[in-house]
């Protein structure tokens, strides 16, 4: 009757039907997404702000450009930021920084930093969906209005995939593997591309 709650508890399931009847018909979230606001361990990063604070539990690391491609499996990634280092000298300040953090569940959340300490990027996999409200922060209300209206039209069934001028999303996975990235396109610094947001 509650698509993809089945998954989330007896308290979630109980919720997803108070929340589906006070909405509008079709105008509910989708159930992956309901379901991981309600069981995602609590991350406070945001997009354009600064990085989370450590959660409860979980584990830290800095990582450089070229070492965040490499643990992503960012082959071109890699290569770019060596050609870039190579080009421009070993005393240069790289364009970005990653913070990595693997919460207490497992899931991995890398957070791309600019120079200046913002936030532009966020990566994410593992076991369980991490809070997107958190890590998207403000742009958390384009991300669900654009898979409301994707799933509106017919043209999504399961991931989230929001792609505007503002913010880009992708979101998918299934239970016991999650991931996705979510970058804001007018903050990419100079010499990096979306596909090194892994």
């Amino acid at each position: 009757m509650y698509p993809y709650t089945s998954f989330c508890g007896k308290a979630a399931r109980s919720f997803a039907r108070r929340a589906v009847s006070r909405c509008a018909p079709g105008a509910a979230l989708p159930g992956f997404l309901l379901c991981a606001l309600l069981v995602a361990p609590a991350a406070h990063a945001a997009l354009g702000g600064a990085p989370m604070p450590t959660p409860a539990g979980a584990s830290v690391s800095a990582l450089s450009a070229a070492s965040a491609a490499a643990a992503a499996g960012n082959a071109s990634a890699v290569a770019r930021a060596a050609l870039q280092g190579a080009a421009s000298g070993a005393s240069t300040t790289p364009a970005y920084t990653v913070q990595q953090t693997t919460l207490a569940n497992g899931t991995v959340v890398r957070e791309y930093l600019s120079q200046a300490g913002t936030v532009f990027g966020v990566a994410w996999d593992g076991p369980q969906m991490p809070n997107l409200a958190t890590l998207l922060g403000s742009y958390f209300s384009q991300y669900t209005a654009g898979v409301k209206a994707s799933h509106a039209a017919g043209r999504v069934r399961g991931p989230g995939v929001v792609e505007n001028s503002n913010v880009v999303v992708h979101s998918g996975g299934h239970m016991g593997a999650f991931s996705g990235q979510a970058w804001l396109p007018q903050a990419l610094p100079a010499g990096v591309s979306a596909s090194d947001i892994q």
